[in-house]
């Protein structure tokens, strides 16, 4: 399988669908951290409870599913996911005969910056 390469048009296209699936991503994680704490606190206070600890455990794998569903589906498409708590996400690209990474983060309102494939976002420099 070849490696998607994207215009900056392509992957500013992808944009607010990337912000949805950031949304979802992000609230699967503190939901998927609150009932893990929940859990944690049932083992601790009543372990004999099996029933209960076995549907959270049941929903706990049912959520993992779910969220890595999603960022399978980024994948498919090209797009890196680089960190979803502060919503970082790379597409691979072609700037000046050379393989870059245009990279996105959350609250920008377009891809402006790129960086070479080992220089990770500390290494952003402005698309010209």
């Amino acid at each position: 399988m070849t490696k998607k390469l994207f215009t900056l048009e392509e992957a500013n296209h992808l944009l607010p669908y990337l912000r949805e699936e950031l949304s979802y991503l992000q609230e699967a994680k503190r939901s998927f951290y609150h009932l893990y704490q929940q859990r944690e606190q049932i083992k601790r206070q009543q372990p004999e409870n099996e029933q209960e600890l076995f549907t959270l455990e049941c929903q706990l794998e049912f959520m993992e599913m779910e969220a890595q569903m999603h960022i399978t589906q980024l994948i498919t498409k090209g797009i890196q996911v680089k960190d979803i708590d502060i919503g970082l996400f790379d597409f691979p690209a072609i700037i000046n005969g050379e393989e870059v990474l245009l990279c996105w983060r959350a609250g920008e309102d377009a891809i402006t910056h790129y960086h070479g494939l080992h220089d990770g976002f500390a290494g952003r420099k402005r698309i010209d």
